[in-house]
C-alpha cells in the first residue's frame, strides 16, 4: 500500500506547495482512517516528482517509490494481457518493482494478466514481496 494522492494530480509544471501538501496529506488520513496504520511509502502519479515533492512527502513521513524503468506496464491503456504479462516476464529482474493497477474501470486485463505472470514467476523462482519486505531486504 502507498499514498498516491486523492486526485491523481501530476506534480509537473507549477504546482504549488499546498496543493502537493493538500494531495498527500488528505489520502494519509484516508489510509490511517481505513487501516488504522500509517503507510511508509508514496508514489506520485505518473512518476512525476521534484526537489519540492520529495521534501513535502518527507515531512509527511513518506519515502518515495517509484517502479523499476523497465517494468511500466501500461495497463492502464487498455493493452492485451498477453502484452501485460510478456511485458513484465521478458524483463523480469532480481528486486524489480512492476507498475500495475489495481483498479481500471471497466477492465480486467491486469487482473487476467496476473493470472499468467505470478505463477509463471514462482515457476522461474521468484518471490513476489511487498515494497516494505524488498526495503528490508536491501538494508541487510
Amino acid at each position: 500500500m502507498a499514498n498516491h494522492t486523492d486526485n491523481h494530480v501530476y506534480f509537473k509544471g507549477n504546482i504549488r506547495q499546498k496543493t502537493i501538501a493538500a494531495e498527500i496529506e488528505n489520502v494519509q488520513k484516508k489510509i490511517k482512517a481505513v487501516t488504522g496504520q500509517d503507510c511508509p511509502w508514496f508514489r506520485p502519479p505518473g512518476g512525476f516528482y521534484n526537489d519540492t515533492v520529495i521534501q513535502i512527502a518527507k515531512q509527511y513521513g513518506y519515502t518515495v517509490v517509484l517502479w523499476s524503468w523497465h517494468q511500466d506496464t501500461k495497463d492502464w491503456s487498455a493493452t492485451r494481457v498477453d502484452k501485460i504479462a510478456n511485458k513484465v516476464l521478458n524483463n523480469a529482474r532480481n528486486g524489480d518493482i512492476v507498475l500495475l493497477h489495481d483498479h481500471i474501470n471497466g477492465s480486467t486485463q491486469t487482473v487476467e494478466a496476473l493470472k499468467i505472470i505470478l505463477p509463471e514467476l514462482k515457476k522461474r523462482g521468484y518471490r513476489v514481496v511487498t515494497v516494505s519486505e524488498l526495503m528490508a531486504h536491501k538494508k541487510k
